[in-house]
C-alpha cells in the first residue's frame, strides 16, 4: 500500500504531461497594447497602473469621459507613462468598434466592465436585470466581436490574451445575486468555447474570479445588499483593487485559463473545475486528487447556507 502510494502520483503526473492541452505559454506585456474596459476606477484601474509600470501601451475604456480623464491623469502622476481613452458604453456595439478600430491592433483584451444591484428575484425589476446582462455579458460579446479581427491579424504573432473578469459569484451562485450570477456564470461558457476558437491564433483565453473588492462599485452595493447576503457572502472577507490586480495580470502573464484571487477563490477553482482548459501539470494533478474531498467541503458549505436560511426566516416569522 506504501510503495502504491509512492508511485501513483509520479505515474499521475507523467500521464497528465501528455493529456493536458494547452501547453504552459508566457504572455508579454512590455511594450504591447494593453486595452481594457471598465478602466476608468476599481480593478481596471488598477490593472492598468500596473500594465503601465510594466512598459505597456495602455487604452482604456468607459462610459465616463470624466472619469477617464481622472484616471488617465492618475496614471501619469504614478508611472510618468500617457494612457489613450475612449468613452463608450459596451451596450453599443459600433461605439465599441469605433474605440477599438481607432485604438489600434490589441495585444491583450481585459474586458472588465461590469454592474450589480444585489436584490432577491421575486424584487428585482425586469429593467435591472436586462442592465446587469446587457453591460457584463453582452457588452463582453460586443467588445471581443469589436477585438478579435485585429488580434487574429497581429504582425509579430506573440502570444496574446483575451482576459474576461468575472466574479467568485460566476463560481457559486449566492442569496440575492441571481442575476448578477447569471451574468457571470455566462462568461465562463463564452471562454471555454471561445479559447477553442482562438488558439490556433494564438491567443490565449483567461477568466479572473475575483472576491469582493474595495472599490466605488462595491461600496454602493453595501448599502443595498439585502440583510441574507451579508450574512452568507459576507463571511470570506474582500480585497484591495490593486492586490485583484496583480493576481489578474501574473494569470494573464501565465496565460492561465482560470485566475482566482485568494484561498477560497483557489478552492472554488479546484472544485468547479469541470471541463475548464488547465496548462499546469501540477494543478491538474491537484484538480484530480482534490476534487472529491472538496466536493464534500462544498456540500458542508451548501449545508451552512441553507441553515442561515432557514434560521433567518425562522426568527424573521416570530417577530
Amino acid at each position: 500500500m506504501v510503495l502504491l502510494s509512492l508511485i501513483l502520483p509520479p505515474i499521475l503526473l507523467l500521464l497528465l504531461y501528455f493529456i493536458v492541452r494547452p501547453r504552459p505559454v508566457t504572455i508579454p506585456i512590455k511594450n504591447r497594447h494593453v486595452f481594457i474596459t471598465g478602466g476608468s476606477s476599481g480593478i481596471g484601474l488598477a490593472l492598468a497602473q500596473q500594465a503601465a509600470s510594466q512598459g505597456a501601451r495602455v487604452s482604456l475604456l468607459a462610459r465616463s469621459l470624466n472619469k477617464l480623464q481622472e484616471a488617465k491623469e492618475s496614471i501619469r502622476r504614478s508611472s510618468g507613462l500617457d494612457v489613450a481613452i475612449f468613452s463608450a458604453d459596451v451596450r453599443d456595439h459600433d461605439a465599441v468598434q469605433k474605440a477599438v478600430n481607432d485604438a489600434g491592433p490589441i495585444d491583450v483584451l481585459v474586458v472588465n466592465q461590469g454592474v450589480f444591484v444585489p436584490q432577491e428575484l421575486e424584487k428585482q425589476g425586469l429593467d435591472e436585470i436586462k442592465f446587469m446582462i446587457d453591460v457584463n455579458l453582452m457588452g463582453s460579446f460586443n467588445v471581443i466581436k469589436a477585438a478579435l479581427p485585429l488580434m487574429k491579424e497581429r504582425k509579430d504573432r506573440l502570444p496574446a490574451s483575451i482576459s474576461l473578469i468575472s466574479s467568485q459569484a460566476g463560481q457559486v451562485g449566492i442569496y440575492g445575486y441571481t442575476a448578477y450570477s447569471a451574468s457571470k456564470f455566462g462568461l465562463r461558457g463564452l471562454a471555454e468555447a471561445l479559447q477553442q476558437e482562438v488558439i490556433a491564433d494564438n491567443i490565449h483565453v483567461s477568466v479572473v474570479y475575483p472576491p469582493d473588492t474595495d472599490t466605488p462599485g462595491f461600496e454602493k452595493e453595501n448599502e443595498v445588499r439585502p440583510e441574507l447576503t451579508k450574512l452568507l457572502a459576507g463571511s470570506s472577507g474582500s480585497m484591495k483593487a490593486d492586490e485583484v490586480a496583480k493576481k489578474a495580470l501574473d494569470g494573464i502573464k501565465s496565460g492561465s485559463f482560470t485566475v482566482p484571487c485568494n484561498f477560497e477563490g483557489h478552492m472554488l477553482a479546484i472544485a468547479t473545475a469541470g471541463l475548464s482548459p488547465q496548462r499546469s501539470f501540477l494543478m491538474a494533478f491537484i484538480e484530480v486528487a482534490f476534487v472529491g474531498v472538496l466536493r464534500l467541503v462544498g456540500l458542508f458549505f451548501q449545508w451552512n447556507w441553507y441553515q442561515t436560511i432557514e434560521n433567518w426566516h425562522a426568527k424573521k416569522n416570530r417577530t
